[in-house]
């Protein structure tokens, strides 16, 4: 299949904003994809490419200059190869033969397809094709429900090993999934809420835990062996030791459990995010684990009952140290003096449950509710870059800087979140008309527009110059009201460090 077809159909789907045209669209792709490359098609049509890591950046990618072909010859499975190859680069002369790959891939590849690698390889496709509408998608071609492609693949761990065999045995091949320790779950996920009272008005009685800001962590145990599965479901096993021993001094032979690893300093206080990932990429060290749910246990499938079920097997398996500290209450008050409390012991919020909720891993269930303190700052927008898919012909990705000792602005990361059509298109008009200068596709501005950024927190960071970056930075709106001497300083960013 040529990769310009799938560019086509990548297009169509990102100019439509209905999730049922989408997966109409992908459905009818996905039917005339031949057997052997509907794995490489599901992942490219889901936003990434089939290797776990590229170890190819923003820089790379744009510095390649290739002519763009100008007909449509590579063919998906050319590509995939391509790709694998670039992945397996690696030790002296690696940055020189990336380009020497990307150089002779992009030569072969028109201009639509060059924007389309160009999102594929850095994983910034943004065509509101995800995992969700593509089990839709799947589910629709071979003519079952979205329930049973989704479930397959919760259980099996990757949708595209399940959409490989759905769309070339059919329907009854969903029928061989089942959880099974020692293949990772694709983890439940929580929506957000305003705050802990309101979601416990929402829910009713409910499960009220602190919120974890770790490495998330799935434990699997089958007699005296054990494995560690990350949220993406990466095998760290080898690099979290003490996590292994715990597991094995449990009483169950059997079992999967969830719940996160954290750093742990002398006070018991939950060290950053950033140093309990640092830490579990750097070797064995001191990473606890806290659990928050279990899966199965000596055999017994626990996914589809109600967490007051699991809960009740969790605390017979695992003692209360090891436990993620909760409450249960129906009183909204008692829920928003938990999550103050938990904020103020170093904790990043709170996660509120509904007991009546079976596991729904995978998804991003009402059942669950994070509650986090929302942090905001002035920010001078730098520079934004053009948009791709949807977004292109607005300048949509902004460069935000803070104001450092010397009176000067230096950036602290980009965000493209929060921003409406609406003001994609005005900001469009006004960053054009304040333009600097401009490198590739990056309009940078005379010092003009501030903008509000809401955040979940600061961590360190070597690629920009302050040493710092927000974390899920947003858009909440433009400050008209304020100068750009008048934005906050870096001292204040560096003050939100754990």
């Amino acid at each position: 299949m040529l990769l310009a077809d799938l560019v086509t159909v990548s297009e169509a789907v990102s100019a439509t904003s209905a999730r049922s045209e989408k997966t109409a669209l992908l459905a009818r792709a996905l039917s005339a994809v031949p057997p052997e490359e509907v794995r490489v098609a599901v992942s490219y049509l889901s936003g990434r490419p089939t290797q776990p890591r590229l170890n190819t950046g923003y820089a790379t990618v744009f510095a390649v200059d290739s002519e763009p072909s100008a007909n449509p010859t590579l063919e998906l499975s050319e590509v995939d190869d391509r790709l694998e190859e670039l992945a397996s680069v690696s030790g002296p002369g690696s940055k020189a033969r990336r380009q020497e790959l990307l150089t002779g891939l992009f030569s072969r590849a028109t201009i639509e397809e060059q924007a389309f690698l160009r999102g594929l390889i850095l994983r910034n496709l943004r065509q509101g094709a995800l995992e969700g509408v593509m089990a839709d998608a799947v589910a629709a071609a071979i003519g079952t429900t979205p329930e049973r492609v989704r479930r397959a693949a919760m259980l099996e761990g990757d949708l595209r090993d399940v959409a490989v065999r759905a769309l070339v045995v059919g329907e009854d091949a969903l029928a061989s999934s089942s959880l099974t320790v020692f293949t990772a779950v694709q983890p439940m996920l929580a929506k957000t809420s305003e705050s802990a009272s309101s979601a416990v008005t929402s829910l009713g009685e409910a499960v009220v835990e602190r919120k974890l800001d770790g490495l998330r962590l799935q434990v699997h145990r089958h007699g005296e062996e054990v494995k560690v599965f990350t949220r993406n479901l990466r095998d760290i096993t080898g690099e979290v030791p003490g996590v292994v021993g715990v597991a094995l001094s449990l009483s169950g032979s059997s079992f999967i459990l969830d719940g996160e690893g954290l750093m742990i300093d002398e006070e018991g206080s939950p060290l950053s995010f950033q140093d309990s990932m640092s830490r579990a990429q750097s070797g064995p060290g001191p990473l606890t684990a806290f659990y928050f749910d279990i899966l199965s246990l000596n055999g017994r499938d626990l996914i589809d009952h109600p967490l007051r079920e699991r809960r009740a097997a969790l605390e017979a398996l695992v003692p209360e140290q090891a436990r993620v500290t909760a409450v249960i209450t129906d009183d909204p008050d008692e829920a928003e003096r938990f999550f103050e409390s938990a904020v103020a012991d170093g904790f990043e919020g709170v996660v509120v449950k509904d007991p009546s909720q079976p596991y729904e891993a995978g998804r991003r269930g009402s059942g669950w509710l994070k509650v986090k303190p929302t942090h905001t700052l002035d920010l001078l927008v730098l520079a934004a870059e053009w948009g791709s898919g949807r977004r292109r012909g607005w300048l949509s990705n902004l460069h935000l800087g803070a104001l450092g000792a010397d009176g000067g602005h230096v950036m602290l990361g980009k965000t493209f979140k929060g921003l409406t059509d609406e003001m994609l298109e005005w900001q469009t008009r006004a960053f054009l008309a304040a333009e600097d200068h401009r490198d590739g596709h990056v309009v940078y501005l005379k010092p003009s527009f501030v903008y509000e950024i809401a955040f979940d927190g600061v961590q360190r960071s070597s690629r920009y110059p302050g040493g710092v970056a927000l974390r899920f930075a947003r858009v909440k709106g433009h400050r008209d009201d304020k100068s750009p001497d008048e934005v906050d300083t870096l001292s204040t960013v560096r003050s939100f460090l754990r």
